[in-house]
């Protein structure tokens, strides 16, 4: 039976032929994670937030299960084209939302750029998620959800634990941002010692050029902060045993959810963002929020320069919560996720999971 099974899987695999395309690939994927348990959501469409459309995903096995809203990085980097690796197992276990921003990736696609621009603000983009927790909330007829915020969504969907605990499970925070402009100060002396024990001279030469950097209260010059960033990627301080996040950025294009055209202007979303609210996201010191008035896990990764862990560890020992928890992963930078998905999984699963009531508290169904 043995030797007939693996004749017979030989013989399938050679019926189908290898993707020529993009469409070939994405079907592949598609057709791999389909989601056809008989309580399964599988939803991909807009919603109006903010007054805009904007795109979400939404995947699950049963769709009772408790929510988890992931708000992604960037500004503008967004997570819902390479949801498709990291996130399949966490779909077992919760009904997972990936949420394209404001000036993001397909919702940047959707919209007028022109339009879009004077509303690119902090305060529109936390108001943006408190209103997207709320249509969950609605839609689904949740009490509480799950909120993981990714590096620029660590902020964001810190300010909804902070303003609105009631509705959560928990916050979840990965690459979590606190005093930014210490973070940055940090990085640049990281990115500084490697380029020493690796006596690379051009390195050496560039970051020494940026020196102070950034001291005071002023945002660091886009310029400035590339140049940082790419000796700290260089160096693993984005991605562990890595020259940066390439691999990742190349998935994007194996999105199933993502047009031809949202994976053209993925960049162009990404620069547009930055270029409206990078300044901001550098001064921010949320180490002054002391106290969560729900519960905190905060996934950190051992080696990430990118969005300083050490001072994110600074800041859980101090704040107060109902209950906190800090997962170390010891062989990832800043995309956790991507660099572990094992552990991340068995990490939701254990530690945020058990917070959701055992007791179903949906009253609806979407």
């Amino acid at each position: 039976m043995f030797g007939l099974c693996v004749s017979a899987s030989g013989l399938r695999a050679q019926e189908q032929p290898s993707p020529s395309n993009r469409a070939e690939a994405v079907k592949i994927i598609a057709d791999m994670r389909r989601i056809v348990t008989p309580d399964g959501v599988e939803r991909h469409e807009k919603i109006r937030i903010g007054g805009i459309d904007q795109w979400i995903s939404i995947r699950g096995n049963d769709r009772h299960n408790p929510i988890l809203l992931m708000v992604h990085g960037g500004p503008g980097w967004v997570s819902m084209p390479t949801s498709w690796y990291f996130q399949r197992g966490w779909e077992e276990y919760f009904t997972v939302v990936q949420w394209d921003q404001r000036g993001a990736g397909s919702t940047y696609a959707a919209n007028d750029p022109a339009a879009v621009a004077p509303t690119l603000t902090p305060e529109r983009m936390i108001a943006d998620t408190e209103e997207m927790v709320g249509w969950l909330r609605k839609a689904f007829g949740k009490e509480k959800i799950f909120v993981l915020g990714h590096s620029w969504g660590s902020y964001l969907g810190l300010e909804v634990a902070r303003r609105h605990p009631g509705w959560l499970y928990a916050y979840i925070g990965i690459g979590q941002m606190t005093n930014m402009p210490e973070s940055e100060r940090q990085g640049w002396q990281f990115a500084m010692d490697e380029a020493h024990k690796a006596g690379n001279t051009q390195a050496i030469k560039e970051l020494q050029s940026l020196a102070p950097y950034a001291e005071g209260t002023k945002p660091v010059p886009l310029k400035n902060l590339m140049i940082q960033r790419k000796w700290l990627n260089q160096f693993g301080g984005m991605v562990y045993g890595r020259t940066g996040g390439q691999a990742e950025s190349a998935a994007m294009s194996l999105s199933p959810e993502y047009t031809d055209r949202d994976v053209e202007l993925i960049g162009e979303a990404s620069d547009y963002s930055l270029g409206k609210l990078l300044n901001h996201a550098l001064t921010l010191d949320l180490s002054s929020i002391k106290r969560l008035d729900c519960p905190l896990i905060l996934f950190l990764g051992r080696h990430d320069h990118n969005v300083s862990s050490s001072l994110g560890e600074a800041w859980f020992q101090k704040v107060q919560a109902p209950s906190k928890r800090l997962v170390w992963f010891e062989n990832s930078a800043h995309e956790v996720m991507n660099e572990e998905p094992g552990k991340t999984l068995m990490s939701l699963v254990q530690y945020a999971r058990p917070l959701a009531n055992e007791k179903r508290d949906d009253v609806g169904s979407p």
